[in-house]
């Protein structure tokens, strides 16, 4: 959460900071600031709101100068505000901060500041930096960041400028992602690649503690004791991925990134499936086959979206692997310990490979000496580089906050990954023949998917106005389920649940009536009987069906009000093509009622803090 973005070197900074800022908006959009430099003097511009506000602030008021650090932010101290916006500063306003991430004992250092006779001008865990920054500052600022963050207690990924320092821009970072940029005109310091990309033609990561410096001409990496680190310089465009971070036409990047699928979803198997052998084969596991054929258990981790791919997961490897698999909450694995034995591994899922969560409970697992594999889109994140192993999902940026194609990459892969293991453990041949052509088969299924976005338009019209709303659905659907009603919570702000269809019976069916609408996935399937029951439980008791249902299923449209057709796949790929349907119903539903796609309130893309 939040955004990073800094520049020193041989041109204007602040068009450079305002365009990074853009690209970076989807990791939190409740205010904008910069702070650029002109030899000893810092112009200071931050506004409440979104990046447009901002803008509209510097053209009336520029900020000049080559060189500058900015900030977008998602509030976790203090709420949106002027005065609340990044960047901070100290009293004197000679030193400026910008940060991502939670200062855990912020409020023991405000008191000891404030007895020390400092005023604070703000509600944020941030200031606290600026102050003890400037408390230590004596003419070097890397060392006074140093000492500054030997009192700090939580996750921090930071930029700060000096006044009597022109030029430099130092950073930090612990737990929260940054990233040094390098190009013809200068360096870049972001939280993320994509913030410089076309600025910048190489980038290097920094780890947890770490400390750089940055001017135009140079830059340095140094650990705790101050000492140089030698970090790899690598090409940018490995980082970014395929994909292209830009909107096209498209009115928003969800629908974008919805359409993208059938691409998204071919790229996820681009060179993963082995006809020779008809398995699936990888190359960034980084385990031997007796390793992985030692593997009698798994624990899949995940926040989100990603943990709903993790739930399918779960039936895949279960079904097809014959592997039992747990499937954890992050945020809660992280605090627990659980009977792990040497034969488990833990396989973590994350887009952003940066996930607060994700990232702590793998380093748990680490900890305890257990292999640890990751299904990242990220290339370069921190989770991508702590794994063991693992797979990336090449699905490009995913710039809407509300997941789409991430999710159906990850479970791709998680298929792709439960084919290898069976083939390693039971499945014929015939099998996993069989499997891998239905692999190839299925981007063209997708794009016949989205063919249904006409009817979907009309089914959102009849229900947009709803309060309340239901999703069923069973086995693989199950989780999917839980994935439709997060996407409709998450952009249309009404109240959903996913339920097992089966549970309904057990104290949800309460809540139906004539204004709350049932959401059925009930393609043809093992349980098509059993779901269609628990639908006329539904109808019984005067609650509206929206079915998501197999083309040309006459039994569904005799009880169902309304009905969204997809085509025919095996059971274990329904949930790739049933939560395209559920995608397009929340984007238009929230299109209907006014909600901002792209940036629903109180979220951001990448939840980098605890």
């Amino acid at each position: 959460m939040c955004g990073i973005i800094g520049f020193t070197g041989r041109t204007e900074a602040s068009p450079i900071l305002l365009e990074g800022l853009r690209r970076l908006e989807y990791r939190g959009y409740d205010s904008a600031g910069m702070v650029t430099g002109t030899g000893k003097t810092l112009h200071l511009r931050k506004k409440a709101g979104r990046i447009a506000e901002l803008t509209k602030a510097v053209h009336a008021d520029p900020a000049p100068g080559q060189f500058g650090i900015s900030h977008t932010r998602w509030a976790t101290h203090g709420g949106a505000t002027d005065r609340n916006a990044h960047p901070h500063t100290d009293t004197t306003g000679t030193i400026a901060v910008v940060h991502n991430g939670v200062i855990e004992n912020y409020m023991s250092l405000k008191h000891k500041l404030q007895a020390d006779g400092i005023e604070f001008r703000s509600d944020t865990d941030t200031e606290v930096l600026a102050h003890l920054i400037s408390r230590y500052y004596q003419g070097d600022l890397m060392q006074a960041v140093r000492f500054a963050l030997d009192f700090v207690k939580g996750t921090y990924g930071i930029a700060v400028m000096a006044q009597n320092e022109p030029g430099v821009i130092v950073g930090a970072r612990l737990g929260s992602p940054l990233v040094i940029g390098i190009g013809p005109n200068g360096h870049y310091l972001a939280s993320d690649a994509n913030a410089f990309a076309g600025y910048a033609d190489k980038v290097v990561y920094l780890n947890d503690r770490q400390i750089c410096q940055l001017d135009q001409e140079s830059w340095v990496i140094r650990n705790q004791d101050l000492d140089t680190v030698d970090a790899p310089i690598q090409d940018i465009k490995h980082f970014l991925g395929e994909g292209d971070a830009e909107i096209g036409d498209y009115p928003h990047f969800m629908l974008k990134e919805i359409y993208e699928q059938p691409e998204t979803i071919a790229n996820a198997m681009r060179g993963r499936l082995d006809e020779s052998n008809w398995t699936a084969h990888f190359g960034g596991l980084n385990l031997t086959p007796k390793q992985l054929r030692s593997i009698d258990r798994v624990v899949m981790t995940a926040c989100g979206t990603s943990y709903h791919s993790c739930l399918v997961g779960e039936y895949l490897f279960e079904e097809l692997a014959r592997i039992p698999v747990e499937v954890e909450y992050a945020s809660e694995l992280r605090y627990r310990n659980p009977p792990m034995d040497r034969s488990t591994f833990t396989l973590a899922v994350t887009q952003s490979g940066e996930t607060a969560d994700t990232l702590a409970a793998m380093r748990e697992s680490k900890r305890m000496g257990h292999p640890t594999l990751a299904i990242c889109n990220v290339v370069g994140s921190t989770i991508a580089r702590e794994a063991d192993g693992g797979v990336y999902l090449h699905a490009g940026p995913e710039i809407g906050v509300a997941s789409t194609k991430a999710f159906t990459s990850q479970t791709i892969v998680l298929t792709m990954l439960a084919l290898y293991f069976g083939r390693m453990r039971h499945l014929s041949s015939t099998q996993g023949m069989r499997i891998i052509e239905e692999l190839h088969a299925l981007p063209d299924a997708v794009r016949k998917t989205l063919k249904c976005h006409e009817q979907v338009k009309k089914i959102a019209k009849k229900y947009a106005h709803m309060r309340n709303c239901l999703y069923l659905g069973r086995q693989y659907l199950y989780p999917v389920a839980l994935e439709g009603a997060l996407k409709l919570k998450e952009i249309s702000y009404i109240h959903a649940e996913g339920y097992p269809a089966a549970e309904m019976k057990h104290g949800p069916i309460a809540l139906v009536d004539a204004d709350t609408p049932s959401v059925f996935l009930v393609p043809r399937g093992n349980v098509f009987d059993k779901v269609m029951s628990n639908m006329q439980e539904i109808k019984a008791r005067g609650g509206p069906v929206i079915a998501i249902c197999s083309e040309g299923d006459r039994e569904v449209a005799e009880i169902a009000d309304d009905m969204i057709t997809v085509p025919d796949v095996v059971e274990y790929l329904q949930p790739i093509i049933v939560s395209i349907p559920l995608q397009l119903l929340a984007y238009e539903i929230a299109v209907l009622r006014g909600c901002d796609v792209d940036k629903p309130r109180n979220l951001a893309k990448s939840v980098t803090v605890e």
